[in-house]
């Protein structure tokens, strides 16, 4: 029944709702996941003659982001039983040039993310977690997407909440999310919800050399009915 069909009060329900469901502060709803993984290494620095370790067994997405950021992927072998990122593997593809580590739970499964939180602490190394088949997913009773400094989910059609086209960034830092929603609309300041609101009309700054990558109210509203009953799916 609302008239407003773009980014708006729908999209941030269901960026807060989100947020509460997988127990973290602060979200970015997106058009894809695709866009989330992009916009993350963005958002967290990434640039050319950076390395970021990640899983070989994933879709092209998640190299792609890495690649559109300037960095230089680094595909590290998987353990043959979860399919996911063996963190022994990942140990070895280490050097001086890396950066971030991307781990995929493959299938919904989790990867070992303690071990690779700990090989991440010590190398100074920021983790982007592609949850995109592991919505519900958690590693010993805590949600998958909130282990390093961002959780990247998809809303896909083949996925546990669709929204048609569709993804979510999440993370504990305000400052990763403000830039990532930043980034995802032009690189403007405020949406056009905000600068139309009931106070007033706003005016707002270009800030970044942004892209277009932001959800709409439509998809939203579908999201936040297939967020209420997601448990009921993952049964």
């Amino acid at each position: 029944k609302e008239a407003w069909l773009g980014t708006g009060p729908r999209v941030h329900q269901f960026e807060q709702n989100f947020a509460n469901y997988k127990n973290t502060a602060y979200s970015a709803a997106l058009n894809s996941c695709t866009a989330g993984l992009h916009l993350s290494c963005l958002a967290l620095g990434l640039k050319p003659g950076d390395e970021v370790i990640t899983s070989s067994m994933t879709f092209c997405a998640t190299v792609n982001a890495i690649i559109h950021s300037g960095a230089t992927p680094v595909l590290s072998d998987i353990d043959p039983d979860t399919k996911n990122l063996n963190p022994e593997e990942v140990e070895k593809k280490i050097t001086k040039k890396t950066k971030a580590i991307i781990p995929v739970h493959f299938a919904g499964r989790s990867c070992e993310m303690d071990k690779l939180v700990e090989l991440a602490k010590n190398g100074n190394i920021k983790i982007i977690e592609d949850c995109a088949h592991a919505i519900e997913s958690t590693y010993k009773g805590k949600p998958v997407g909130t282990f390093g400094d961002v959780g990247v989910f998809s809303f896909y059609a083949t996925k546990n909440i669709v929204t048609g086209e569709g993804g979510m960034a999440i993370s504990s830092d305000e400052l990763i999310i403000n830039k990532i929603r930043k980034l995802a609309l032009h690189g403007l300041s405020t949406d056009a919800w905000s600068r139309f609101s009931d106070k007033g009309y706003n005016h707002y700054l270009v800030e970044d050399a942004g892209y277009k990558c932001n959800m709409m109210d439509l998809q939203a509203a579908i999201g936040l009915h297939q967020l209420d009953k997601v448990e009921q799916y993952w049964e």
